[in-house]
């Protein structure tokens, strides 16, 4: 179970949320079956990575992606799908991605223990 979360950063999560691209974890699945090609990040910690993952992701934790980003991703029109554990972090992320210039960025809400919760194929 997630812990929950002080008042004050769902307060920047929801501000976030208003201007960025989010998507579902079903339209997630149904790009990548229609064979869309994208870059899927996951943000989390590097523990929560190495613990199970989403097949496919590549990591790029919240706390060094603004540092980390233009070597990993150089080409800013990239098209970028990032997930955390809940949607929220992935959904600050996001914000800060485009604030930086990159141009197709989506969040998934429900992030990875939605992915788990709907039996969907995990790596570890």
């Amino acid at each position: 179970m997630a812990a929950a979360h002080g008042a004050k950063f769902i307060e920047i999560v929801n501000q976030a949320r208003k201007q960025i691209r989010e998507c579902t974890i079903p339209e997630m699945v149904a790009r990548r079956a229609a064979g869309d090609s994208f870059l899927l990040l996951d943000v989390r910690e590097e523990s929560e990575f190495a613990a199970g993952r989403i097949p496919g992701a590549r990591h790029l934790g919240k706390g060094i992606i603004e540092r980390d980003i233009e070597s990993v991703v150089p080409d800013p029109s990239t098209p970028l799908v990032l997930y955390c554990g809940g949607g929220y972090r992935s959904a600050l992320a996001a914000l800060n991605l485009q604030q930086m210039g990159y141009t197709n960025v989506i969040s998934m809400d429900g992030g990875y223990r939605g992915w788990k919760e709907l039996g969907l194929a995990i790596e570890s």
